[in-house]
């Protein structure tokens, strides 16, 4: 389970804050993106901590945005930091973080669904399955429209052992729309219980945080959020008949608001 407890000691020299930064690029979150920025570092750095010890960790952020939890990841200690980010208008902020921790962020300008994860780290990093997870994460605020291929494209990974977990049972710490997070963690009984709550459960163990309001989003998105942490399970059975069965068969319905 994610480690509680403070921060690394490492900080970011003086920067503009993330609202100052998002003034100076003239950033305004795109609705048909599903964007909605979390510029209140006290709760990137609640997320954060629901990873555990990042302390010269490897990590993948999915989608930083104009940065807030890019420093929050980076205040934790992170040795090597990849941000993965579509939109071009939140390259120049990104890159003004690299500089104030050279040699700790790498910035791709790709999108999530089609970047090759397996390529992003060495592989010495890497840890049988059977083993302890390696010491790399994925971390990210999801856009409500990406959360749903993306678990999609993520158990077919499992699956196949591809993408992000190709150096073994790498963990996730994600915020889904709060429905969504619901799902993922259902309960027998539940009425939340779906299709999608057994498909993730027998892959992982999944842990609901906290549920973040949506008015510490901005714009204030019509759900609140719930912030999810899960690592994949040692059930070595289950892969092979997933792989060619209900992995594939998950529609994106299961994930919808």
């Amino acid at each position: 389970m994610a480690a509680s407890g403070k921060l690394a000691s490492f900080r970011l020299p003086p920067l503009p804050t993330v609202s100052e930064l998002v003034k100076l690029y003239k950033l305004r979150a795109e609705k048909q993106l599903s964007q909605n920025f979390l510029l209140d570092l006290r709760l990137t750095d609640k997320i954060v901590r629901q990873a555990g010890n990042l302390k010269d960790a490897y990590v993948c952020e999915v989608g930083p945005g104009p940065g807030g939890l890019t420093r929050s990841i980076l205040n934790a200690g992170a040795a090597d930091l990849l941000v993965v980010e579509k939109d071009s208008r939140f390259i120049p902020g990104l890159k003004l973080l690299s500089e104030a921790a050279p040699g700790r962020l790498r910035i791709v300008h790709g999108d999530i669904l089609t970047y090759r994860m397996d390529r992003g780290f060495p592989d010495n990093i890497s840890k049988p399955w059977q083993e302890d997870p390696p010491n790399l994460h994925i971390i990210g605020n999801l856009p409500f429209n990406v959360s749903t291929p993306l678990m999609i494209k993520w158990l077919e990974n499992i699956a196949n052992r591809t993408g992000p977990f190709v150096y073994g049972r790498t963990r996730l710490t994600l915020t889904f729309q709060k429905e969504v997070a619901e799902r993922l963690t259902a309960s027998t009984g539940s009425k939340q219980r779906s299709r999608l709550s057994i498909m993730a459960q027998c892959l992982c163990t999944v842990h609901s945080c906290f549920t973040i309001p949506g008015r510490a989003f901005v714009p204030k998105p019509e759900s609140a959020s719930g912030v999810v942490y899960s690592y994949w399970s040692r059930k070595p059975g289950m892969l092979s008949h997933l792989k060619q069965t209900a992995v594939k068969k998950i529609p994106p319905s299961s994930l919808s608001y």
